[in-house]
């Protein structure tokens, strides 16, 4: 079974759309989509004075976002098992959706132990 965890850092993002708990929701919604994934849920968490915070449940793992607007900065956490998943590209989608001119991307192969790809 192939595990892919990707980092994405957003630096320089636009703060309006950091900050704007509808459009990140959406935004990970097609996020899942692009990565070829399966949404099971998503939920989100606006914080005071600013910042947001999501969770997308996924069938083969999740994606989740955390936002801090003053700084103009996003971290993101996106990671699928499958042979059709593409973490990568959700990162990518996010990095546009954000205009963040600035960006970190570290994509890393999981090892999953051979007993568990028995089980799939």
């Amino acid at each position: 079974m192939e595990c892919k965890h990707c980092i994405l850092e957003l630096y320089n993002a636009n703060p309006l759309k950091l900050n704007d708990e509808l459009y990140v929701r959406d935004a990970l919604v097609t996020a899942a989509e692009i990565a070829k994934s399966t949404l099971l849920d998503i939920k989100t968490h606006m914080f005071e004075p600013q910042g947001v915070t999501a969770f997308a449940l996924l069938a083969e793992s999740h994606i989740s976002f955390h936002s801090w607007p003053e700084l103009n900065y996003a971290a993101v956490d996106a990671f699928t098992c499958g042979e059709k998943t593409d973490p990568e590209a959700a990162c990518r989608f996010l990095m546009s959706c954000f205009d963040a001119p600035g960006s970190h991307l570290a994509a890393v192969q999981r090892t999953v132990p051979a007993i568990l790809s028995k089980h799939k």
